[in-house]
């Protein structure tokens, strides 16, 4: 089954520049971090470094168009960065990038070589299709804190995916909810590439295909489709 994914109008208006790869995948093996997933990790913040030569991540021109679209919809981007500029910020770090699971550090690795957002959700917990759409600020956002589930709202305005039973990602991609994410069970997961002017939508399909390989290598045998890329523009 072929997960739905829709850009409502008003986030189209927001970001006329915004280009989306999904890649959905079934049969995958998941667990937790192997070398081999560390080697792609260290890859990375070594490809992230070659690609910034000195500067900090928020310099490079995408992040700092993120950094404009999320001081649009009232967020601070400094104290709430999109997710690639946090791993971005960590890779560059004594203390480097973290290790979750083999999926996860499969894409945060290609979105931190790539500076690039990339989520993963579990297509098996997620309830109808996805959506990215400006919150009204009543939407429940099922979050962790302090050890305790707790429910947070979105603020009115704020970019957040959803799905039937609520948030599943606050700020764009900023921060991901439990409900959704990818466990060491995951069998099916959606991986979602977004970009920004200026960034070329060539080099979004890059970062998937390159995604998509690895989902492959580490999953001999699942079923993985890479979905063209869907514009704003």
């Amino acid at each position: 089954m072929t997960l739905t994914l829709t850009v409502s109008d008003d986030v189209r208006a927001l970001a006329p520049g915004f280009t989306h790869v999904a890649i959905e995948a079934h049969g995958l093996v998941n667990g937790p971090s192997s070398d081999a997933g560390s080697a792609l990790l260290d890859e990375a913040a070594r490809r992230l470094a070659v690609r910034l030569d000195g500067r900090a991540p928020h310099e490079d021109p995408h992040m700092a168009a993120w950094r404009e679209t999320y001081t649009a919809f009232g967020s601070k981007p400094s104290r709430t960065r999109n997710s690639a500029e946090a791993l971005a910020k960590r890779a560059l770090s004594e203390a480097g990038l973290p290790r979750v699971n083999l999926l996860v550090d499969l894409y945060n690795a290609i979105s931190v070589a790539h500076l690039i957002p990339v989520g993963g959700e579990d297509v098996d917990r997620i309830e109808g299709g996805m959506r990215l759409i400006r919150a009204t600020g009543e939407e429940d956002f099922v979050t962790v804190a302090g050890g305790e589930e707790t429910i947070e709202h979105p603020d009115a305005g704020e970019v957040v995916w959803r799905d039937d039973a609520g948030v599943t990602c606050r700020r764009w991609n900023w921060r991901q909810g439990p409900r959704t994410r990818l466990t060491e069970q995951t069998a099916s997961g959606i991986f979602l590439l977004e970009s920004l002017a200026p960034m070329p939508v060539a080099e979004v399909s890059a970062a998937a295909a390159e995604l998509a390989e690895l989902l492959a290598r580490f999953s001999p045998g699942a079923d993985i489709a890479v979905r063209a890329p869907q514009s704003s523009a």
